[in-house]
């Protein structure tokens, strides 16, 4: 029997920021996210300057839901949700499949948690599954690819710890202010380039939901000071009259698995980080927070013993797994990949007035379908001798279903449907498409061959 989700039951409505409400121009964020580590790479800790050329082909290797050993230097791809090693690379270079079965063989990867359906926590590991890590899932390959060739092969591999770097020298919480690094100059000095602004439809949208009374929050793991300039450019300088609470850098995960004693609410002043709240009392614009205060909040602004929230976001690790998990939230995932993920036919992603605006060598956009990895929904794993290869889902496609109640290609894709729009969710019969809206992507639409592993 088919269940249903309708913005119109819910009481409260939040949203991520980054590649949510904002949607970045994937080809330049990437080459810039990618530039603001390879240059530190370079000039700080001397590594080799072939880091800082990127082939338009090199873009190919990016493919969320990839898991990469610190130690090893493999990139590894999981099948559903048993731990199962589909594909893995050492750096770029594909691992043929005797070394696949020998580096992981059939009882599945050490490192997963099928109760849960997600890898462990590890300083071994580290898993990329939103368009801000991808870039740094090319450069880590080729920085293997180079420390490989300098050192014959030796392992364990001891560059992480430059990587950490150079994302505390271009992100840490000063660095906008500050003006360091590469990333945050380029996004103030011409914000065009790399953010799209929110169309009228989606403005107008988020107007109707405040009308008809519902709560707006805006829950973000970026700084006030970057989430100030994103909102004002893609919103309007108007846009906090649109958000009853906004919570800049949330930390999430965190936000919503930690307890309140851990992770206090703060106020801001000129974006500096106040005083730990015992307790959120009223709305407002806070900083890092955690789900049990607010909705403590939400429950004192609605009247209501338990409102129903629901959230929009796009990475599953920090947005929808745990706001499903932690919170019982209702979830909707933003998955760019119904945008590219056509089977071998991609959608352009890319608005009309940029194409062409900007010089370079043209990129394949993240979302697209992967070539080096394959479908970010389903893959194949290679049968016993004498027996055919099996279509199965990937451990990231499995995940959809279990914690999302819905997965859009973008908000503009449900900004003119009625606030009462009933969408059918991933809980109506198990199913692993019926909460895909407007559609299910095309590799999906024979899931009745696929092999549940």
């Amino acid at each position: 029997m088919a269940q249903h989700f309708s913005l119109a039951a819910c009481d409260v409505v939040g949203f991520d920021l980054d590649h949510t409400l904002c949607r970045y121009n994937l080809p330049e964020s990437a080459r810039l996210i990618y530039n603001s580590y390879a240059q530190f790479l370079v000039k700080e800790k001397g590594y080799d300057k072939e880091l800082l050329t990127v082939t338009p082909e090199g873009w190919d290797f990016c493919c969320k839901g990839l898991a990469l050993d610190l130690e090893d230097g493999n990139f590894i791809k999981l099948a559903d949700m048993n731990g199962t090693v589909i594909r893995a690379r050492h750096g770029t270079k594909m691992l043929a499949p005797e070394v696949l079965a020998e580096e992981y063989g059939r009882k599945g990867w050490k490192r997963f948690m099928p109760d849960l359906g997600m890898a462990c926590r590890s300083k071994k590991y580290y898993f990329y599954d939103n368009y801000f890590d991808l870039p740094g899932a090319l450069l880590c390959a080729r920085v293997v690819d180079s420390l490989t060739k300098q050192n014959n092969g030796q392992k364990p591999f001891d560059f992480w710890k430059d990587i950490v770097a150079g994302i505390q020298h271009n992100y840490k919480m000063s660095a906008f202010k500050e003006n360091c690094g590469i990333y945050f100059p380029e996004i103030k000095r011409d914000p065009g380039r790399y953010l799209h602004t929110c169309p009228e439809s989606v403005k107008k949208w988020l107007r109707q939901l405040k009308n008809a009374g519902k709560i707006l929050m805006l829950i973000t793991s970026s700084h006030s000071d970057y989430c100030r300039l994103l909102c004002e450019y893609i919103l309007g300088n108007d846009f906090e009259y649109l958000f009853d609470i906004v919570i800049t850098n949330a930390l999430k995960p965190g936000f919503f698995s930690h307890l309140p004693s851990q992770r206090p609410f703060r106020t801001l002043e000129n974006d500096a980080e106040q005083e730990a709240l015992p307790s959120l009392d009223k709305p407002g614009w806070y900083s890092q927070g955690n789900a049990v205060h607010l909705y403590e909040l939400l429950k004192k602004m609605t009247g209501k013993p338990e409102p129903k929230v629901v959230y929009f976001g796009d990475s599953m690790h920090s947005d929808i797994f745990p706001a499903c998990h932690y919170s019982n939230w209702e979830t909707v995932l933003i998955l760019e990949e119904l945008r590219g993920d056509r089977d071998g036919r991609p959608e352009d992603s890319e608005p009309l007035e940029k194409k062409g605006k900007y010089e370079g060598p043209k990129a394949k956009p993240l979302n697209r379908l992967s070539k080096k990895w394959g479908s970010f929904f389903i893959d194949s794993v290679s049968g016993l001798e004498n027996t055919e290869d099996s279509l199965v889902y990937t451990c990231s496609c499995k995940r959809i279903s279990a914690y999302s109640t819905i997965a859009i290609p973008s908000i503009e894709a449900i900004a003119e449907l009625p606030l009462d729009y009933k969408f059918t969710s991933f809980s109506s019969n198990n199913s692993k498409t019926a909460g895909y809206y407007p559609n299910p992507p095309l590799v999906l639409s024979n899931d009745g061959k696929l092999t549940t592993k």
